[in-house]
């Protein structure tokens, strides 16, 4: 490949204005855009040799129109916006990055727990809204339920990379650990729990399973039902593994006594998505902006790994 190739990254925002992906060894011209609309794609992306996104939606009928493209580079894990087997058919290579949030998501999801089971959310509410503390007449308050996480039982759906390390920093934290199996699975893998008896369980619930048509809406109004009213529920996997009106109807009902969210359906949600006016006014729901991901040595590992597949790419053409 003598000549320059043409790189183009549609949305540069989804990476921290902190980090920049290092740039090709090889000849090149390179254009990035802050973000990309579904009606800029074509044009942005028609000349394209390289295209590097997040989650810009790539599907057939785009891919057949820019002959020229072979390479969509992804600075994530997920590649559920793209049509792969288009992608293949059209001889368009999808490279994606793995294993770079090993430490950060764990992390964040310990961070959760523990903000749930103590209440922490609920308490720095107080403070900014109605001056609880300094109106209680005591020298110390207890409106919110406070429990210890070391001795509580942590219920895993999905072991892979993240599940697993969760699971062993609960551990060393004092919790029991559940792993749960498929929903409906007939036989129960050595090392896995049940999957009903896990939701029956478990103390808190933490989802790290892919996204498939299996796992969509994996909790709901039926699988919330079979958790304590006790038990939390955090999911940093997949927004649409949960039925977000199913959730909220069980944060007001006590269905269940609490979540914490890193992701959500839609995203950017809507200004009236109803769990974000929620969250407004609920001391028992935290939900940060798909941030999980994003410690600076996270960020650091991803985009020199992406760069890394551009080069190998280019190398040997695959």
């Amino acid at each position: 490949m003598s000549n320059p190739l043409n790189i183009v990254f549609l949305d540069r925002t989804g990476i921290p204005a902190s980090h920049e992906i290092p740039r090709p060894s090889f000849a090149h011209t390179w254009t990035e855009y802050d973000r990309t609309s579904a009606d800029e794609t074509y044009e942005r992306a028609k000349e394209a040799d390289i295209v590097i996104t997040s989650k810009v939606l790539f599907g057939r009928e785009l891919m057949s129109k820019l002959p020229r493209l072979k390479l969509i580079a992804v600075t994530a894990t997920g590649t559920n916006n793209i049509d792969l087997v288009a992608a293949k058919e059209l001889g368009i290579a999808v490279k994606n990055v793995t294993g770079y949030s090993s430490v950060t998501v764990p992390e964040h999801v310990l961070g959760m727990i523990f903000a749930l089971k103590h209440s922490l959310v609920g308490y720095h509410r107080d403070q900014v809204i109605s001056d609880r503390w300094a109106t209680c007449g005591q020298f110390c308050y207890t409106d919110h339920p406070i429990t210890d996480v070391r001795g509580s039982t942590l219920g895993i759906f999905g072991k892979g990379n993240l599940g697993s390390e969760v699971g062993r920093l609960a551990e060393l934290i004092g919790m029991k650990v559940l792993y749960a199996e498929h929903k409906g699975a007939t036989n129960v893998r050595e090392g896995y729990t049940p999957f009903e008896t896990v939701l029956k369980e478990a103390d808190i619930v933490t989802l790290h399973c892919p996204l498939t048509d299996s796992t969509q809406n994996l909790i709901n109004a039926e699988t919330l039902s079979l958790m304590k009213p006790t038990a939390y529920l955090i999911n940093t996997g997949r927004g649409p593994l949960v039925d977000e009106t199913a959730l909220l109807n069980a944060l007001e009902n006590g269905t269940i006594a609490g979540a914490a969210l890193d992701v959500l359906v839609k995203e950017p949600p809507e200004k009236d998505n109803p769990l974000i006016q929620a969250a407004k006014r609920l001391p028992n729901l935290l939900i940060t902006p798909h941030i999980a991901w994003a410690s600076d040595s996270a960020v650091t590992t991803l985009v020199n790994k992406v760069a890394q597949n551009i080069e190998e790419f280019v190398a040997t053409g695959k």
